[in-house]
Formats: C-alpha cells, structure tokens, sequence
C-alpha cells in the first residue's frame, strides 16, 4: 500500500467509525481474534461473555478441571458466539497452550493458579486477560510482570473499577477538576457478610473434578464442599483472604482515581475475633493502613455487624479539604464541605436494553457487566495497538502485592517498609522470606530473573 492508498484508507475507517459509532468500531478491532479460556467457572463465563458482547471473537479452546462445569460453559458459548460452534475442550492448560492456534487467552481459575499459566501463555506469544489479583505472592507477580515485558505481551488484569463507567465521570467530573481540594485521607472497606460460616465435614472430590489438578502448586487440603465451586476463597491456601478479593479492588481504584505509585509503608492488624467455629481460616477482621507520600489510604473490612455510616457497603471514601467522594460499583456522590446532601452523584447504569441477554444469563453481577464490556474493549483496543491497557500487569502487580504486603504485616506483627525497585521488604528477613511461598511437588515456583 503506497502512502496515498494508505492516508485515503485511514480516512475512510475515521469516517466510517464515527457513523456507526465506537461499539462497531470496537468490535472490528477484535473481529476474529482466536480466544482460548482458562477456568470458565463463575467469573470465567462472566468475562469471556462480556467479550462476545464487544467484539466478533472466535472462542477456539476451554480448559477446566472440572468436567461438567467445562461441557456446561461450552454449550452456553456455542449458543453465545458468533459461529455456533462448540470449542475444543481439555483438562490441562498445558495442552491447551501447546496448540499454538490462539492470539489471546483468559485466565480465570482460583487465585493459586493465575501465575503458571499466564507466564506460559506470555512465553507462547499471547495477548492476556488475567483475573485478579495476579498472584498468591509477591515474587509470583514479580515473574508475571517480568514475563510481559520480556515477551512484549498485552496483559490486561480483572480490576474493571478502571472501567467502571461512573467511576471514570467521578474521577474526571470530581477529582481531576479540583472539586475535593487537597486529599490526605482515603477510607476503603468491605462490610459484606462473605466470609463462609460454618464447618462442613471432609468428603471425597465429586467424580467431575481432577481435584489434584485442581490443588496444583498450593497445600493439599481435604475436600470438603467450600472448596469447589466457588468458596474455596473461605482458605488461604488458595488465595488472600478478604484483602485479596476485597481490598485489592478498592486500593487499585484508589491508584487510578489519584494516579498514586506502590505504597512505599503497609501496617496491617486483625484476625478471626468473631466467627471462631467457622472452618474459614480467613480473617473476619482486619485493617491495613497504605501509606504514601502526604496520603494515607485506610482498608477495614468486617465479615459481622452492622455496615456504618455510609452509603455503599463496599466502597471508598475520598476526604478533601473542599468535599468528601464516595464511590462504589453503585455509584457515587460528591457532598461539599458544609452541606448534609449531596451536591453531584450518579448511580450505576445497567445496560439490559443494549445487550439482553444480560437479563437471564445466570450469576452475572448485572452491575458490573458494562464496567467488563468497557475493559474488555480496552484490552482488545491495546491488543490491536500493543499500547499497555489500563489495567496493565504491572498495575495489578502494585495493587496485588500491597495487599500481601498487608497479610504479611499482619502475620509478622509489625509495619513494612517496602522498596518498590528492589521488589523486597527493608531490613527485614523474616518478611522476605514470606514473599515466596512453597509449591507443592511437581510444581515449581517461577522465578522473575528466569522466566
């Protein structure tokens, strides 16, 4: 293509995008991109069906342990994508990988299985969605991070708080025009009832799960009901408690909303001080103060009692000199300093209209779909640019490892003063050492300096 050919098509595809608008636009960008999943669980069918929705992909490949959740998501996708036809299946991402026929991959299983799949995926030259946070640990994420860079691979994280379409107006309408003045003091929190209660007895693994496979590199534990599907997030064994489901959300869309770097000092407290019966070893209780310069930011999550005072039980409350923000996946509002009510809020808009399949499709957080669809655009945008997406690696790497970061202070009992160059805690062995946690044999921890 000469360059005459090339400014006259270019401003054809301008032309042409402004009449049929940026969902069509959108949906060019991803048309036919060959899309494997990783766990297609809950979440997984959540995000891969998000993606339909924005762009003509190809869903080629589905890999889950569990037999039945894997037929039950392919027959749903066969229904959903453009082609009607049912994707390949397999029960070891391995095998997925090593067909070398896709251009982006979804990596959605359980927490303690986000590292090795992602790294191989960036070694096999594909484009990423990784869910949230990254990792389990903090030198998990450190190899994550360096494997995207190392391969020039497109990695977009689950933290949609960055593409939460209320949430970009309450960052631009409110923070960037100067409405709160200065910001010293962020109050992030969960006060939701999630943390499993109860101690259900140890059972054999249902026949449809390779519940070996499943284990992978984390402690083997003894089944019981919690563990598959869904509430294996009641054990640190797979994951980072409430501060790594919760937190990790609300301290990113802190960093985005202010633009704010690692957190140079993390002090965290708290425990199982209620629910003591539960077979949870998650804490029910716990605060963590992330310190930056002339900003602190305050996470308290409580998994019994009442919610206090504001609005939203999850969310974020941003104190400036001239007003207060609160934000949260409902919404926001923006109150002036002086004044009981709000003076500018917004609530959620749900998109059922545009996409109703959103009306019956089973478990889907309705609230969150547009905030997905706007993120997965994102991702397919920088895919076609190979520009870093918003929610890139090396952010989910900075929010993840702060909230590890606060278990670890918690654990040890005392504040951590983190060097964000040198990936490692200061002065204190004993917190570096928590950085890498075991695997389980056959599995072998990745290392950052070798991926």
């Amino acid at each position: 293509m000469n360059r005459r050919e090339f400014i006259t098509r270019s401003a054809a595809v301008i032309a042409a995008s402004r009449l049929m608008g940026y969902e069509t636009l959108a949906s060019q960008i991803g048309a036919n991109k060959r899309v494997g999943i990783i766990g297609p669980g809950w979440y997984g069918k959540s995000d891969l069906l998000r993606m339909v929705q924005v762009a003509p992909i190809n869903i080629v490949s589905m890999c889950d342990v569990d037999s039945k959740m894997l037929n039950d998501a392919a027959d749903l996708v066969a229904t959903r994508q453009v082609s009607k036809k049912r994707p390949r299946l397999y029960s070891d991402w391995r095998k997925l990988l090593a067909e070398k026929d896709l251009d982006i991959v979804i990596i959605d299983p359980p927490d303690h299985w986000h590292a090795l799949p992602m790294i191989e995926a960036a070694k096999s030259g594909l484009d990423i969605w990784v869910q949230k946070p990254i990792s389990v640990d903090v030198v998990e994420g450190q190899a994550m991070l360096a494997a995207a860079r190392k391969y020039n691979r497109v990695v977009q994280v689950g933290m949609q708080r960055r593409s939460t379409p209320h949430l970009v107006t309450a960052r631009d309408r409110i923070i960037r025009e100067g409405k709160l003045g200065k910001i010293a003091y962020v109050e992030i929190y969960c006060y939701y009832h999630m943390r499993a209660s109860g101690n259900p007895p140890d059972i054999a693994p249902p026949a449809n799960l390779d519940y070996e496979m499943w284990t992978g590199p984390a402690p083997m534990r003894p089944f019981c009901q919690w563990t598959h599907p869904r509430s294996w997030r009641a054990f640190m064994e797979y994951g980072n408690g409430i501060m790594g489901d919760m937190c990790v959300h609300m301290l990113d869309m802190t960093r985005w909303m202010l633009d704010l770097p690692m957190p140079t000092r993390i002090e965290s407290s708290g425990g199982i001080f209620v629910d003591k019966a539960s077979k949870a070893n998650i804490t029910d209780t716990q605060t963590a103060t992330f310190e930056f310069p002339e900003l602190r930011v305050v996470w308290t999550h409580r998994s019994w009692g009442d919610t206090p005072g504001p609005r939203f039980p999850w969310g974020a409350m941003f104190y400036g000199e001239k007003g207060t923000l609160e934000a949260s996946v409902m919404g926001y509002a923006f109150t002036e300093s002086g004044k009981k009510e709000p003076t500018i809020k917004e609530d959620v808009v749900y998109e059922l209209d545009k996409y109703p399949e959103d009306r019956t499709e089973q478990d889907l957080e309705k609230h969150v779909a547009p905030a997905i669809r706007a993120h997965m655009k994102n991702f397919l945008e920088c895919v076609e640019s190979r520009q870093r997406p918003v929610s890139d690696i090396e952010q989910g790497y900075m929010s993840t490892s702060a909230c590890i970061l606060a278990n670890v202070s918690m654990q040890l009992g005392r504040a951590i003063q983190w060097d964000h160059a040198k990936g490692m805690v200061v002065g204190d062995d004993a917190a570096n050492k928590l950085l890498r946690r075991a695997y389980r044999a056959p599995w072998i921890h990745p290392d950052p300096k070798t991926v």
